[in-house]
Parts: structure tokens; sequence; C-alpha cells
């Protein structure tokens, strides 16, 4: 009985590595790795050296950083054959981004968490670097986990945020229990979620979800910049904008099957 466990234990602990050294595009060194883990260095090394090995992973023997190595990018390619989300975003991404000036994302839900798959680079020359592709924040941090909490039935809201003091501690008082829970009212009134600087001082977001054929929220898109080109009156136009967009993808995503 002690076997499978172990095993269980190992791919557990691989998954997080793989997902740890996804966070940074410009790769992540093995201190970081093991702090963030909570895993010994001497595993932690070895794992990654075994997962190089398989070409899921590449070692920056320069810049001592991890990466994603060439057959995570083709279980990527094959992966995103089923899901097409992201052929369906694009268009929405570059439309958002072209309007506003703004960095425009599709982030996808993973649990308690969200995961930024897709970024679409907005013309306004000073942005915001807070999200990238593979940056996972929990469900109420950030703009695009705002949106989705906010449209979660009411059960399992509570549940995500019986945990939030853990995370409370690392990403700072504004995201108390009470402080996420009117943020996901006011998304609930407008439609949207704001991020007014939580994160990053001076780092804004705006977001709004994505439903799927049952209802539920699954993905979100959302924006990026700098505080002074978040200001209220221009927060509408840029709202109705995600929402209109978020809209478009949803009744594709709720449309019959051709048969």
């Amino acid at each position: 009985m002690a076997q499978p466990v172990q095993g269980a234990q190992v791919v557990g602990r691989i998954a997080l590595l793989l997902r740890l050294v996804g966070r940074n595009p410009f790769g992540t060194p093995l201190a970081e790795i093991v702090r963030d883990s909570g895993l010994t260095r001497p595993t932690v090394h070895r794992l990654l050296t075994s997962l190089a090995a398989e070409g899921l992973l590449d070692h920056d023997t320069v810049r001592h950083t991890w990466h994603y190595g060439p057959e995570i990018f083709v279980m990527g390619t094959v992966a995103a054959a089923r899901y097409p989300i992201e052929e369906l975003a694009r268009p929405s991404l570059v439309r958002l981004a072209e309007e506003t000036g703004e960095s425009a994302f599709l982030s996808i839900r993973r649990g308690a968490e969200t995961v930024c798959l897709l970024r679409e680079e907005g013309s306004f020359p000073i942005r915001s670097f807070v999200l990238h592709e593979g940056v996972r924040f929990p469900l109420g941090i950030a703009s695009a986990g705002l949106a989705i909490l906010a449209y979660l039935p009411a059960a399992e809201v509570d549940a995500l945020l019986d945990d939030t003091e853990t995370f409370a501690a690392r990403w700072g008082g504004q995201h108390s229990p009470a402080s996420i829970r009117a943020n996901l009212e006011r998304t609930r009134e407008t439609g949207y979620a704001v991020n007014p600087g939580l994160i990053l001082e001076g780092s804004w977001g705006m977001g709004a979800a994505i439903f799927d054929r049952s209802g539920r929220p699954g993905w979100a898109l959302s924006l990026t910049g700098i505080e002074p080109r978040f200001k209220p009156e221009r927060q509408r136009i840029l709202g109705q904008l995600l929402l209109d967009e978020a809209s478009r993808i949803t009744q594709t995503l709720q449309r019959p099957p051709i048969a």
C-alpha cells in the first residue's frame, strides 16, 4: 500500500515544480523553486534534472535558471487542439489591445487559482508587468480571479475564502476575506472586476468572466496598465469593452455543436 502513495507524492511534486518553473518566462532560479516548493534542495535538484533529461525542462547554465523544455511545447500544442479557447479568445485580445492601448490577457481557472494563458500587448508605451503567460494567482487576487470568483456559487466562494488568511499574509491585508467580499459585490454590480493596484502599487487591472455551456465561469479577459489610465470615467468604457468581448466568447462556447 505504501508504493502507490509514494508514487502519487512524486507526481504531485513534479507537477508543483513544473508550475513553479512556468511562473517566469525569463527563467526561475533554483533557490526560488526550493523556497516556494517547500522541498529540500537535493530533492528539487534531482527532480529538475530528471525532467530536463526527458526534455520537459531546460537549464540555462549561464544564468542558472530553469525553463520549460521542448516537450512541454509539444504537449501544449496537442492540448490546444482539444481546448480551443485560445483560438476563440485571440481575436478579442487583439481588439481590446487595439481599442484601449492597454495589454490584454486571457486567464483560465484551475482549481483555486487562475493561470494566464495569452497576452496581447497594447500600444501605450508604459506597461504593467505583473501579469504574463504562466503566472498564477489565487482566486480573489487580481482582476481575472475576482471576475471568476464573483460568479461562482456562494458555497464555493465561502469555501475558498475560508483559506484567505494564508495568502492575505503573503499578498497583504488588502486581500483579507472582508476586502475580497466587498470587491466581489462591486464586481457583481458592474459585471466587471477592478484591481486598484492591490498587488503592486500603481499597477491596475480590470477583468470580465467568460462562461462555459453550464453557465459556470471558467476563464476571464483582463486589461492591465498604470493607474492614470484607469480613471473612473474610463473604467466604465474599459469595463463595457471587456464585457462585450467576454460575452462574444461565451456565446460561441455555449453554441450547440453542429451535428
